[in-house]
């Protein structure tokens, strides 16, 4: 018999009442360190002051209009999103998923107008992944995401991660642009090398076609910059955004460059609730934060810190981990000897909440607002982790 929520989900036989910081409490009371943060989402840990007050303030005075109406709150979230980067117009969304199929769209709109109608295909990298819709999971392209939901939408041309050549021969007359994540989240926390995101933008530029970076889980600070692709001093021009724009809230982006953007005019795309009042109220706290002087400075630090524990703790276990991967907060250590469920599962049952990623690989996305003290309580619990489960091999 079918549960009353679709059983899409192999959830975890926990349920959480409520949340501080970095720490989740679940019903029977118990404390749990998050280095999941919602899949990326809690930027600024569980219940910050600044959101929960921008919240309640937006919550008095209106909570949702039609986006035929203006929406000043949202107009100051889009002002604010292009000072910091290379866009110049954005489109407000609910999720990450809204993101991407706006990102397709505009993309191929984009050449539509220019008069390259037959430009409409996206080279895409194995192991992606960008989101649930139809469209999402063509470009990803893993059988996983699309098995049983063929036939799947054409436009979408997947090659080796990182494959420049791959890539160089992908491109042909309907290519329309590359998609890429400079981080990848669900495919096992693998970065991009800076080298290859430049050699992507001097190809697009070469052929004439639209860069496009995924940076629904590796943005909004996750790194240490605004935005990863940052540090690879390369600019795109459109970009997908979501997870900690929102630090919780329902809240995605889609970026873009005035000329990327050029075909999307009014009557071309929309969303109901995209862009309302709540959620462009939390939006602007969520970068009060993040922009403040030294935050992004101390993510750095943290996530310096934390990959530098992660080696040694490497060393202290290389019999089960072979790997340490990520950039900034966003890490990864690979198990292959061991199920990742399986320790992901004992993780959970010692109070530390992490999760499982592609490639084997137990995937840490903590909140922003960590300091060493948590990064020591969540070595202890991996070292212990890892040390029983050795014994368990043996």
């Amino acid at each position: 018999m079918i549960t009353p929520i679709l059983p899409t989900y192999g959830r975890q036989p926990v349920a959480f009442e409520r949340g501080e910081g970095m720490y989740l409490y679940d019903t029977d009371g118990k404390k749990y360190l998050d280095f999941y943060a919602g899949i990326g989402v809690m930027c600024l840990g569980h219940s910050h002051p600044t959101l929960v007050n921008a919240l309640i303030e937006q919550g008095k005075k209106l909570w949702h209009t039609a986006n035929t109406y203006q929406i000043p709150e949202g107009e100051k979230l889009a002002q604010r999103l292009v000072d910091a980067s290379f866009a110049d117009t954005v489109f407000f969304t609910n999720s990450g998923a809204e993101s991407i199929e706006c990102a397709i769209k505009m993309a191929r709109k984009y050449h539509h107008d220019k008069g390259n109608k037959g430009r409409y295909r996206l080279v895409t990298m194995t192991s992606a992944f960008h989101g649930r819709t139809l469209a999402g999971i063509a470009a990803a392209g893993q059988e996983k995401l699309t098995k049983g939901f063929e036939p799947l939408p054409d436009g979408f041309d997947v090659v080796p991660f990182g494959d420049l050549d791959a890539v160089k021969a992908a491109i042909g007359p309907e290519t329309a642009g590359i998609m890429v994540e400079p981080v990848q989240g669900e495919g096992g926390i693998r970065p991009l090398p800076d080298a290859t995101l430049q050699a992507l933008r001097k190809i697009c530029d070469d052929e004439g076609i639209l860069l496009v970076f995924d940076e629904i889980q590796c943005g909004m600070g996750r790194t240490g910059k605004l935005f990863a692709h940052e540090w690879a001093g390369v600019t795109p021009d459109i970009i997908a955004v979501a997870k900690g724009i929102g630090g919780g809230f329902p809240l995605g982006a889609c970026m873009a460059t005035e000329d990327a953007a050029s075909g999307m005019v009014v009557g071309s795309h929309g969303s109901t609730y995209g862009g309302n009042p709540l959620a462009m109220a939390v939006g602007n706290a969520v970068l009060d934060e993040i922009l403040a002087p030294g935050f992004l400075e101390h993510v750095v630090e943290m996530g310096d810190l934390l990959h530098a524990r992660l080696a040694a703790l490497m060393q202290r276990h290389s019999n089960l981990v072979t790997e340490v991967r990520g950039k900034g907060l966003m890490a990864g250590i690979r198990i292959p000897s061991i199920p990742t469920k399986e320790v992901v599962t004992d993780l959970i049952g010692r109070g530390m909440l992490p999760a499982f990623a592609g490639d084997m690989v137990v995937r840490m996305l903590p909140p922003l607002i960590l300091d060493e003290t948590h990064i020591d309580e969540a070595m202890e619990t991996l070292d212990a982790c890892l040390t029983d489960l050795a014994k368990k091999q043996t």
